[in-house]
């Protein structure tokens, strides 16, 4: 139980906020492990190239020294160019290499996410005690006691592997240069492969340590999930409150149609359904507004208020309360019925015609 409250598994929401932060996941001795090896295999295959290169540039210095023209400003700008030349086509290879290997490795485990909130200023980072807190935090100990044993290791294995470069070289006396430096680079090459191979299962077990970190430190609080759920989905109380105010709208709207219909059918103040038939428009009655209880009476009080005729029918007002949604024709089964009901009601306009 972990003594801040934070026992929750990190929320899919959560990563990605922590992604964009740039608060992403990686094992920094992976990215260590395959630079060395990216670069010492760049550098065992450029070799002969880098060699030939340098040899024959080296012949090339030692015949402008003999030149008349070796003092002249002409020459040093063009020993300036070749030497720039040098350098880039000697190291280039090399330097490419790295920036290669640190993106590739780097960019695997970070799926190449980018982040600008890592490039912003943060004063926090310049506070002395968050200092002396993160320098005695356990991930310090960690970090100290995995330099410690790499340095051992390494200190031992380039100890062993040199001893025998070393005794080796009497017999390089007799092999030209570049036999020389093609085994000294093998064993050199055979040395990083075998610290390689080391490190290579210490970043193992430093990704799961830092897999395991990692987790813990966006691990979220039952009230956090609760939080960020309401801001997902809404506060219920909110959703809520909307709904009602919809709801109320939605009425208000229903309510100013009633005055528009040609009669009110009720049952008789537990629902109320206000139907307008246009034989021009419409090929049946259409239910303008409907309503039970309070909305019922409503209904029935403003149609009294706009002399729209009211007709009690028990079964017919709850029929078509229950099967006919506001704004649509009433279904076939109600024909007989309604027409009785409207016949009464062009009767009842006839009359006040009259009168």
């Amino acid at each position: 139980m972990a003594a801040d409250g934070r026992t929750e598994k990190a929320t899919p929401k959560k990563r990605r906020d922590e992604r964009k932060k740039g608060n992403i996941f990686q094992s920094k001795d992976i990215i260590n492990v395959v630079s060395v090896l990216i670069i010492f295999f760049t550098l065992r295959l450029c070799l002969p190239f880098i060699f030939d290169y340098l040899e024959l540039t080296l012949y090339k210095y030692l015949g402008w020294i003999k030149s008349k023209d070796a003092l002249s400003a002409t020459f040093a700008m063009e020993i300036l160019i070749d030497g720039i030349l040098c350098i880039l086509f000697t190291a280039g290879p090399i330097m490419a290499a790295s920036i290669f290997a640190g993106i590739l490795a780097g960019g695997v485990q970070t799926k190449f996410a980018f982040s600008s909130e890592n490039l912003k200023p943060k004063f926090s980072r310049l506070n002395p005690l968050s200092g002396i807190k993160r320098l005695f935090s356990l991930r310090s100990v960690v970090e100290l006691l995995k330099s410690l044993f790499k340095i051992t290791i390494i200190g031992y294995m380039l100890y062993d592997g040199f001893k025998k470069i070393i005794a080796s070289f009497p017999n390089l006396i007799s092999v030209s240069t570049l036999q020389a430096v093609s085994f000294i680079l093998q064993s050199v090459m055979d040395i990083v492969i075998r610290i390689s191979v080391v490190f290579a299962v210490l970043a193992f077990f430093d990704f799961l340590y830092q897999w395991w970190e990692y987790e813990k430190s966006i691990r979220m609080t039952k009230q956090e999930i609760k939080e960020e759920y309401k801001h997902m989905e809404g506060d219920p109380q909110v959703k809520g409150r909307i709904k009602e105010k919809m709801r109320l709208a939605s009425t208000r709207r229903m309510m100013q149609k009633v005055p528009t219909a040609d009669v009110v059918i009720k049952n008789p103040t537990h629902f109320a359904v206000a139907l307008k038939y246009d034989s021009k428009a419409n090929r049946a009655p259409v239910v303008v507004a409907k309503g039970q209880d309070y909305t019922a009476l409503k209904i029935i009080k403003i149609a009294e208020e706009n002399h729209i005729p009211t007709r009690e029918n028990k079964p017919l007002a709850r029929a078509i309360y229950y099967g006919v949604e506001i704004d649509r024709e009433i279904p076939p089964e109600f024909y007989a019925a309604m027409a009785e009901i409207l016949a009464w009601v062009f009767t009842l306009k006839k009359e006040r015609s009259r009168a």
